[in-house]
Formats: structure tokens, sequence, C-alpha cells
């Protein structure tokens, strides 16, 4: 087998000195290098070098197919790296990689943390909101950021989120012989003079117990920006079980108001394309993505169903939150690949009506949900009931 002209090294804070003999050989003989200025400048690159183009863009490599050609990228390039997207471009015997520990490695090892029980999360090319959905008592959390004055930004936004407790170790140039760590609450938060390339080590042992979100579904509507127009908590929790979320699963859904459904079923590790045809609902919408750092894995999509379906990749799953036509379901049920599963809920009786006449042609399981709260009556208290729904669920 001819060697691939490709490889793509792992280079730490020590450069040239922590990497292993088949990088270094690669290095020697390599036509072209290409990485960050850092990068280049660590191995002494010269007149070989090529720094990457900004906006990222792998094409410069490509173009290099056939030379002796070298990628630098920070300890494991396939984490948070280049490594990943180079190799989906490649065929498999055109490129190897040779990876030297990566930051998350790092940290763990100065925290005496272990890997398989710590969040690692790349932060330096994404919001802080990111980690809201990790963030509870006792969590441990590795984090890159973008530079020194991020790490600052971060304790400020995690005090004004209630985590001013977590305790915060700052983890400077690891690896090099600049290697710095140093420690301070995010509340707290004091240290100055930070050096990039710059991790953070959050640790949430001091939190409260109540802290951050419950993993089960049904949060509060409290949390979610919306106009009322939102899948209560008790009936969003039994619509979630019934959608059955799986990690990489994506979720339609149909007339999503708010778009709590969609959260809680990214926020069970799958994605979601969220249909609103209003506007300022679909400003809720996107206020929610933000809020729940769910940018990238939730998408908020303008128009009415099923004109708006069109060009939408396939579901593994549909929610149609009330409002549903006869129309709507003949054209899914003729459109969605068998195995995908169907959630409608319905509060009207014309809609009730609509799924009760679905059930009896296409199956599944029917449900009517009545629940009531207490709330005062005169001098005492009483039970104030909620409208029913009626929920149908089948799979295609």
């Amino acid at each position: 087998m001819a060697e691939p002209w490709l490889l793509i090294v792992g280079l730490g804070e020590d450069g040239l000195a922590g990497l292993p003999d088949a990088s270094r050989a690669a290095l020697a003989t390599a036509e072209v290098i290409f990485g960050g200025p850092r990068h280049l400048e660590l191995v002494g690159a010269g007149a070989r070098a090529r720094a990457w183009p900004v906006p990222f863009d792998i094409a410069p490599v490509l173009a290099e197919r056939g030379r002796r050609t070298v990628v630098l990228a920070s300890g494991d390039p396939f984490w948070a790296g280049a490594g990943a997207v180079l190799a989906a471009a490649l065929g498999p015997g055109e490129w190897r990689a040779i990876p030297v520990a990566g930051v998350c490695s790092l940290a763990a090892a100065r925290m005496g943390w272990r890997l398989e029980d710590t969040t690692c999360l790349a932060l330096h090319a994404a919001p802080f909101a990111r980690l809201r959905p990790v963030l509870c008592r006792g969590v441990r959390v590795i984090a890159t950021l973008r530079d020194g004055a991020a790490v600052a930004d971060l304790a400020r936004w995690l005090a004004d989120g209630g985590f001013g407790a977590v305790g915060m170790t700052v983890l400077e140039r690891l690896g090099g012989p600049a290697e710095r760590l140093r420690r301070a609450r995010a509340d707290a938060f004091d240290l100055d003079e930070i050096a990039a390339p710059v991790a953070v080590a959050l640790d949430g042992a001091a939190l409260p117990a109540g802290a951050g979100l419950p993993r089960s579904p049904g949060l509060p509507e409290a949390a979610f920006a919306h106009d009322g127009q939102i899948t209560k908590s008790p009936v969003r929790a039994l619509t979630l079980a019934a959608l059955a979320p799986r990690p990489g699963a994506l979720l339609w859904d149909i007339g999503g108001g708010s778009g709590s459904v969609s959260v809680e079923w990214c926020l069970a590790g799958g994605r979601a394309c969220t249909i609103e045809p209003r506007p300022d609902r679909l400003d809720n919408i996107r206020a929610n993505i933000a809020e729940f750092g769910l940018g990238g894995r939730m998408q908020a999509v303008q128009g009415q169903a099923p004109a708006a379906l069109a060009g939408l990749p396939a579901p593994d799953a549909v929610f149609v939150g009330g409002g549903g036509s006869e129309a709507l379901f003949a054209a899914l049920w003729e459109a969605l690949a068998p195995a995908t599963r169907i959630v409608a809920n319905a509060v009207t009786l014309e809609t009730e009506a609509l799924l009760i006449a679905l059930h009896a042609r296409h199956g599944g399981t029917l449900l009517r949900i009545e629940i009531a709260q207490v709330a005062p009556l005169g001098r005492g208290r009483g039970w104030a009931p909620a409208r029913p729904v009626v929920q149908w669920s089948v799979t295609r």
C-alpha cells in the first residue's frame, strides 16, 4: 500500500520536543506544512508554512493532494480539531494521524480527575450557554476558551446565572514551558494577564443540590420564553415520553409555539427543526435556542406545514402540537419513511375527532390526559382542572 500523502500531526505547547519520531520525520520531509501561526512557529516551518485561511477552509490542503503534506493541530486532532473535517473529505488510504495528549487529557491529569467522568466542551467558538445543560452540583467540566479575556467573561456568566460557587481552575499554555494553573471562585474571580491558549476546569462541588437543569422532561414553563402558547410541563413530559428521543435523532416540531418540546428533545441528545408560521413566536424559539445553548442542534423554520417541510432532512420523529389538519396528516403519512414516530396533541373537539379517526385508520395509541392542580377556592382549596388533551402516537 502506498504511503499516505497527508499526515495530521498533533502538536503540544512543547513543540518539537514533545513529538514522537514519526511526527518529526514527517515534518522533516514535508513539502508543505499547514497550521495556525503559533503551530507553524513552534515547529520552525519556515518557507514551507501555509497558514489556515480565515474563515477556516480545508480546500488549500486538498489542492496539495499528491505532495508530502503535514497538517498541524492542537493535541488530539480529532477533538474539536481539523482531523475529522479532513478525514471526511479524503479516502482512508490518503491520510494518517499521530495525536499527542490533548487539552482535555492534560487538564484532567493536572486536576487529578477521571476523564471518563468529566464533560469536555470546546467553548473557544461556541457560546457559554452550551454549559447550561451540564451545570449541576458535583459536575466537572474542562472547556477550551477563545482567549484570556474570555475567562473573566465566563466567570461573570456563571455568577449571573446563579453558578457563582463554581470553582474555576485556569489552565494556561498546558504542556509547555510557560504552563500555569491558577484558581478562583466564579463569583470572586480576580485573575488577570491570562495567557492563551487557555482552558478552564470547572468544579461544581460547592453548588447547591438543586442547581442546574433536571435531566427528566417537563421543565417549568418559566424556564422558556413564550407568549402562553406552550405545551404545559406535565403534558410535555408525557409528550417527550411518547416521542422517545434518542441521541442524534431528528425531530420535526410542527407548530412549535415556544419550541419547548424541541428544546427538551435536544437536551435529551437529539436535533430538531421547529416549524412555526408566526414571526413573534419564532423570536421566542430563537431566544430559547440561545438560552439553552442549542445552536447547531435546533433550527427555527418559518412557514406553514406541510409546505414548510419541503427540503428539510428526513425526521426520526414528528410532533404536531395542536391544530393539525386532515391534509397535514395525509401529507405526513405519504412522505415519512417507515419507522418514523408521530405524536400529535389535540385540545379542541375538532382536532380530537380527527385524531380519533386517524387512530381508527392507522392504529397506534390514543391517550386522554386530564390534569388538575390545587388552587384557592373561597377560604379553602380545590382542584382546578386544565383542559384535557388527547394524544395520538403511532409508528409509521
